[in-house]
């Protein structure tokens, strides 16, 4: 086995395959994408970058998808906490259900949202009665946004707290040190880049759903119209150059996301 992996025919085949899937799945779709923006010239790609609605719809996607990064870490980090540090029945069944969002179809959660929070559930008409609106308005697209983003922060966090040397925090104790300074000082740095790179992962992966939101979103532009579903208006409408110029946007976001993780991990393994 060992000298049919050395050979170098099979390497240069196993190379070329990996390529290959590299570029037909990834490297073409999205040049296709920068190819569709430009197809009507520049001045039609500025005129769709331009459009009030496309722009709000950008604006409001990534505000909701920082008050969802936001509360995905305070969760992620308190949920991972417990699973590492806690002993508890039904603790592997709720480790498990950590991974639940990556295995569903976001139209499944995002029908579930639809089902616990709409107007005609239990919580949906407790909330009416208190004059606060969920579904159809932004809380349901953040609620949509944290549910397919759940898993990326705790199990980023969940390896570092595992790894983390036990004897550190024994001696901040001996030295007199209080628990709230002993998890600022000691726990805290080393969970820090588990939380921002969860962090960053769970705001790309929130700026991209569709599924989920466009099921709970009222699709109002301005408040409720977040960037996928304008993106799908647009092509249902005939018009892929103003669907692709605000892909554009969302694509340039996640490469600087995904780079900063990559300088993050880098700098990670020198120090």
């Amino acid at each position: 086995m060992n000298s049919l992996i050395r050979h170098k025919g099979w390497t240069w085949g196993f190379r070329t395959t990996i390529l290959l899937y590299f570029v037909v799945l990834i490297v073409l779709p999205i040049l296709g994408v920068y190819y569709n923006s430009f197809s009507l010239g520049i001045g039609s790609f500025v005129e769709s970058i331009m459009d009030p609605i496309a722009w709000k719809s950008v604006l409001l996607t990534l505000k909701l998808a920082v008050i969802a990064t936001l509360i995905n870490v305070l969760l992620g980090t308190m949920i991972a906490w417990v699973l590492i540090r806690y002993k508890f029945p039904g603790k592997a069944l709720l480790n498990s259900l950590v991974d639940l969002p990556f295995a569903l179809p976001t139209a499944v959660g995002g029908l579930m949202i639809l089902l616990l929070l709409g107007p005609g559930s239990l919580i949906g008409g407790l909330a009416e009665s208190m004059g606060f609106e969920i579904v159809f308005h932004q809380p349901a697209i953040v609620i949509a946004m944290v549910f397919v983003t759940f898993p990326f922060v705790i199990r980023a966090v969940q390896p570092l707290l595992e790894e983390l040397d036990a004897s550190e925090e024994e001696a901040a104790y001996t030295m007199g040190a209080k628990p709230s300074r002993v998890f600022l000082q000691v726990i805290l740095p080393s969970m820090s880049p588990g939380m921002i790179g969860g962090g960053m992962l769970a705001f790309s992966r929130a700026l991209a759903e569709f599924g989920a939101v466009v099921l709970v979103a009222g699709n109002i532009p301005g408040r409720t119209l977040v960037s996928s579903v304008f993106i799908f208006g647009e092509v249902e409408s005939d018009n892929p150059v103003g669907a692709a110029a605000v892909s554009i946007i969302l694509l340039t976001l996640s490469f600087l996301i995904l780079w900063l993780i990559s300088l993050l991990q880098m700098r990670g393994r020198r120090s």
